[in-house]
């Protein structure tokens, strides 16, 4: 059983070792414990290099940083070597009548002047030595070494228990970091410009741009309808960007209320209002040296607009209910659907804010003005959500494509996403046809859907749909079409004479 004084001096460590700061400055507290409260000198923890296998002094009491670095043991070797090999704690009662005492520290002078005992015990993880904890004390008859090296096992332990939560730490660190790169490393390829869907001319310009702007600072500001993909071409700039390894932070300023968009945008102190129960960091610090997309731009009020002008002119700004500066190094990428030139006129938009954020502006063309692009995104959106809903849907009709073709597109690409991956859900078969496209598609003299459309009529359209998709996969080659329908020659004959199909113009299809 523990002594008052060991209890004393175990209490202090525990307290030490627990104390906020760096492990290096705990443990050395604990062998500064030990020498002033125990008598125990010349404190050391020895550590193994689990590469070279090799032992080294990494922190100790009352020795040189020369005898530090002369504290060098192979595993096995002397009596720390043995300790931590075996995992056993050793007791040199007399380090002057031990032969294999090495005194590598040189730290005792001549050793058989020396009347001091020897206490080394393991520093164990586990089953698994990392080290060892040694101390000098002076003989004496009358002192215990067994009471001692039972204190310093159980200090080996807290010791051993502070070192596992470092090393969890600093695993869970490196595991976050690791993982957080390949976050990034994903992003930077999902949102490659390679991966942005479109041919068009339009979109070749708009390509264009974004590449020119990419790697520069300057403030962007991408105009286009609803749907249209301003935020992905938001994203694609800061991806493909110096700072592409920092917070890209999205703010939707029309989906904040107006009393929170001040304190969402710039953070708020605590008592600020009511509510405030603390101090709150703003979208701005968040994305400290990195980009900061404002969308819906027009909808800021006069208020929120001055603020925004302060920060892309003096590069700071000031939290809600406080009064220190704060300054920011961010990239502002704004967006909008809005007429910002309307909102000018009506004094709703400030002149001097519209200036700074129309640096560079982008226009994002709405896909009516880019049909050329049409196929190509619906082929991947089909693809994207076959894969996802593990479906076997590997084509859209001709009759269909189409549809799709003919339709305005007042909600852009968003809207074509939805309908594709509707009609991919409510298909049963390889081919989405247009019995699979939602009623905003159809036109009345072609929907089967309609109501002014007959049975017979809509078995027609849909008869007339499949031969079609049977000549575009065959090449027109109608011996081919007719197998693929499970159908005679003769009977696809007919009904291609019959609809007025030409199977020759799907020869280079």
């Amino acid at each position: 059983m523990l002594e008052a004084e060991s209890l004393g001096c175990l209490y202090e460590i525990t307290q030490a070792i627990n104390r906020p700061g760096s492990l290096k400055s705990g443990l050395q507290k604990i062998l500064s414990i030990l020498a002033n409260g125990m008598g125990m000198n010349r404190g050391t923890i020895t550590i193994l290099n689990p590469d070279t296998r090799e032992l080294q002094i990494e922190i100790a009491h009352g020795l040189t940083s020369e005898a530090r670095r002369r504290g060098r043991y192979k595993l096995g070797e002397g009596i720390t070597g043995r300790v931590v090999e075996n995992g056993e704690p050793a007791i040199v009662p007399r380090i002057s009548q031990e032969p294999t005492f090495l005194n590598r520290t040189r730290s005792r002078g001549d050793l058989q002047k020396q009347d001091i005992s020897f206490i080394c015990v393991p520093i164990k993880i586990g089953r698994q030595t990392i080290g060892a904890l040694s101390v000098d004390r002076l003989y004496q008859e009358e002192i215990h070494l067994d009471a001692d090296l039972q204190l310093l096992t159980i200090i080996a332990s807290v010791i051993a228990q502070a070192v596992n939560n470092l090393m969890l730490i600093d695993q869970e660190k490196q595991r976050l970091q690791a993982e957080n790169l390949k976050l990034r490393e994903e992003l930077q390829d999902k949102y490659n410009l390679d991966n942005i869907v479109g041919n068009s001319n339009k979109m070749r310009q708009v390509f264009e741009m974004i590449q020119r702007v990419a790697g520069s600072n300057a403030t962007v500001l991408i105009r286009g309808e609803s749907g249209t993909g301003k935020e992905l071409v938001a994203s694609a700039i800061h991806y493909n960007s110096k700072r592409a390894r920092k917070p890209f932070i999205r703010v939707n300023c029309a989906a904040l209320p107006e009393t929170l968009v001040e304190s969402e945008l710039f953070g708020h102190e605590k008592g600020a209002f009511t509510g405030a129960t603390q101090a709150k960091m703003g979208r701005f610090e968040l994305a400290q040296r990195g980009t900061i997309f404002l969308d819906e731009i027009g909808d800021l009020s006069p208020t929120v607009q001055l603020k925004l002008l302060r920060v892309i002119q003096e590069r700071e700004f000031i939290r809600v209910g406080g009064v220190k500066s704060m300054e920011v190094d961010v990239r502002i990428i704004a967006a909008t659907h809005r007429d910002l030139e309307g909102l000018l006129a009506n004094g709703s938009f400030r002149e001097d804010l519209y200036y700074r954020l129309n640096v560079f502006p982008i226009y994002l063309p709405p896909l009516r003005e880019r049909q050329t692009d049409i196929i190509l995104l619906a082929e991947y959106f089909l693809q994207k959500y076959s894969q996802e809903n593990n479906k076997n849907t590997k084509r859209i009709s001709a009759p269909a494509i189409d549809l799709l073709m003919q339709y305005h597109w007042p909600g852009n690409v968003r809207e074509l996403e939805n309908v594709i991956e509707r009609a991919l859900l409510v298909c049963d078969e390889e081919t989405i046809r247009t019995i699979h496209l939602p009623a905003s598609l159809q036109n009345p003299d072609r929907s089967e859907g309609s109501k002014n459309t007959s049975l017979a009529a809509a078995i027609e359209h849909l008869e007339k749909e499949m031969i079609i998709e049977a000549l575009r996969v065959s090449h027109g080659n109608q011996t081919q079409a007719a197998e693929y329908l499970d159908t005679s020659l003769r009977i696809l004959g007919y009904k291609i004479k019959n609809y007025k199909i030409n199977p020759k113009q799907y020869k280079t299809h």
